[in-house]
């Protein structure tokens, strides 16, 4: 693949860029409850060298009820000021299951105004595959300045989904299975409807995914999100349980070079919770 320093790099890249003093590495490992994985505990046991921990839980809106919301920019610069990640560094953030939770970082980045990020193509599992080193030690992290510009267009809130439902202008991609989607499986999280956003297309996160957890090319890609009836000419509103898998088709539609894209950040927590919201099952 085509390594892109500001969407999606390779382990090899990774390893020749390791000891370049502007590069900060993240590992963002966030798992569901039924995949019985603590990312903390399996961080500080091996990590990518240098590695420090993005808690996705922790740097959040402590404040909303609904899980890992955006953080108030000022939590998350003061977050990565302790963590030593300031202007001018390029991070590459990775998790534990190839791609699963490090695009939401990606995201997050990318909605904070800083571009210089990518995902680890094939995350933890391709790296120790290929016998690159992991370490158990802490990394050394000095404060770094750092300045944030909040991009708006990158999210969406309830009422603009409600109202990007209703009219159609926009293609909403959900990320979650397709039995969750049509409604006929009930949604882990207690209390949520079952079904989608009216209008919304299924795209489950693993088909844009090859077998070893890499992301398919851009060719691939366009064919995957054809194939699903979306219609890449719109601007895209990407969506899933919680916010978390929907960036993986962030990180996706940004390989195909289609930019117009956000993500709902409180997703399905949030809009299978509301009775006075619609739901469409099948």
């Amino acid at each position: 693949m085509a390594d892109d320093p500001k969407i999606l790099v390779s382990t090899k890249w990774l390893a020749d860029h390791l000891g370049d003093p502007d590069l900060r590495v993240f590992d963002a490992s966030w798992y569901l409850p039924a995949m019985n994985r603590d990312a903390r505990s399996e961080y500080e046991a091996a990590h990518i060298p240098g590695a420090r921990f993005f808690d996705i839980d922790d740097i959040s809106d402590h404040r909303s009820d609904l899980p890992h919301m955006v953080p108030p920019v000022e939590k998350f610069i003061s977050r990565m000021r302790a963590m030593g990640v300031g202007d001018g560094h390029q991070v590459v953030v990775y998790d534990g299951a190839g791609i699963f939770s490090a695009a939401r970082v990606w995201w997050l980045f990318r909605l904070m105004g800083k571009s210089d990020i990518a995902v680890l193509d094939g995350g933890l599992p391709k790296w120790r595959a290929e016998g690159h080193t992991t370490e158990d030690k802490p990394p050394i992290m000095r404060d770094r300045h750092i300045t944030v510009s909040f991009q708006n267009q990158l999210v969406k809130d309830v009422t603009q989904v409600a109202a990007a439902s209703k009219l159609g202008d926009y293609e909403i991609i959900d990320a979650r299975p397709v039995a969750r989607f049509r409604g006929e499986e009930p949604e882990p999280r207690q209390g949520l409807r079952a079904g989608h956003i009216p209008g919304s297309k299924s795209l489950p996160y693993q088909k844009l995914l090859n077998s070893n957890g890499t992301m398919k090319t851009a060719d691939d890609l366009k064919a995957v999100f054809e194939g699903a009836n979306i219609d890449l000419s719109k601007p895209a509103i990407t969506s899933c349980g919680s916010g978390v898998t929907a960036a993986i088709i962030s990180l996706a539609l940004e390989r195909m070079g289609h930019q117009n894209h956000a993500l709902y950040d409180g997703s399905w927590a949030e809009w299978g919770m509301y009775d006075d919201l619609r739901v469409e099952r099948g």
